[in-house]
């Protein structure tokens, strides 16, 4: 069946506040696949969806909410923990978010009686990314306006410092390597926003720097090989597939008007997709689908795609 490019998102959610920044969970942890988190002004909700393209019983999309946290201040990161666990007795929730306070909050929850978090100071300006190691969740890899990517481990303690030329705007623990310089790759636009590596090829990086989107193949250049215009007022993030290696999304600027979420596959030389979100903020892909959640003005907007 031939896909229109230009759709309405297939499932929407309605949320109680704005939705800032939107995170799948990641990783393959038990019944916890299909958890969900969304940040807004005040306070971080961890839900669970269940979609119609996995469960022939479901009608479209099921949500339900499992926790609303109060946060206290505006949400603009999050990031799972791999130790999160649905399936375990009492349940697991971990993860961290950054905040318009420049600090570090790492949360953990049984759902029950038990919700503790720790803050982690040490950035002197906005936190743009954070993430947590992939493997076993045991440090916390963040970066800065204040030109430094730093990394913590879950007492709080920053292990590692790094100063960076300018300002850290987008973090990803390699899959695969914990600790591996690798070599420095050249986007040749500004400002850049975003980078990901992609889970199905790690030697394939992405993302968006000015108006386009930028591959590199870290073992052909550090140069990209591929590169496209993309969005017209500046793209803003850049998010691989967890299932295609050719596939991607990319939004731009929140709040403008034109079409800000695409959908790109590489053999295409056109978006696959493209869904208007008027102040979308925040792109995650689903662990399993070709599916991804945009944040938007009180709604989390869920589109999927044919690969």
């Amino acid at each position: 069946m031939k896909q229109d490019a230009t759709r309405n998102a297939a499932y929407t959610v309605d949320c109680e506040d704005y939705v800032h920044v939107v995170e799948f969970n990641p990783f393959d942890t038990g019944d916890s696949g299909n958890l969900i988190a969304y940040g807004g002004n005040n306070y971080v909700v961890i839900g669970t969806c269940t979609f119609q393209e996995e469960e022939a019983d479901i009608e479209g999309l099921h949500y339900k909410t499992l926790q609303t946290i109060h946060h206290g201040i505006r949400v603009g990161g999050i990031a799972w923990s791999p130790e999160t666990r649905l399936d375990s007795l009492p349940p697991v929730i971990k993860f961290c978010t950054s905040a318009a306070d420049m600090k570090i909050r790492l949360f953990t929850s049984d759902l029950q009686d038990k919700n503790e978090y720790k803050i982690l100071e040490g950035h002197s300006d906005f936190i743009n990314g954070l993430v947590f190691d992939p493997k076993e969740g045991h440090g916390i890899a963040s970066v800065s306006d204040d030109h430094t990517c730093r990394i913590w481990n879950l007492d709080g303690v920053q292990t590692s410092h790094f100063a960076l030329n300018s300002p850290g705007m987008s973090v990803c623990w390699h899959p695969e390597e914990s600790f591996k310089a690798i070599l420095s790759l050249e986007s040749e636009q500004i400002p850049l926003m975003s980078a990901h590596w992609c889970l199905k090829n790690t030697f394939k990086v992405g993302a968006v720097a000015g108006n386009d989107w930028l591959i590199w193949d870290i073992t052909r250049s550090s140069y990209p090989q591929v590169k496209r215009p993309v969005h017209m007022d500046r793209a803003c993030i850049f998010r691989w597939s967890t299932i295609n290696e050719n596939l991607f999304a990319t939004t731009g600027y929140p709040g403008k008007m034109a079409s800000q979420f695409q959908i790109h596959h590489l053999g295409h030389p056109q978006p696959i997709l493209l869904g208007s979100v008027v102040v979308g903020s925040g792109l995650s892909w689903h662990r399993t689908l070709p599916l991804c959640v945009v944040g938007g003005d009180h709604k989390l907007l869920f589109w999927v795609t044919e690969m």
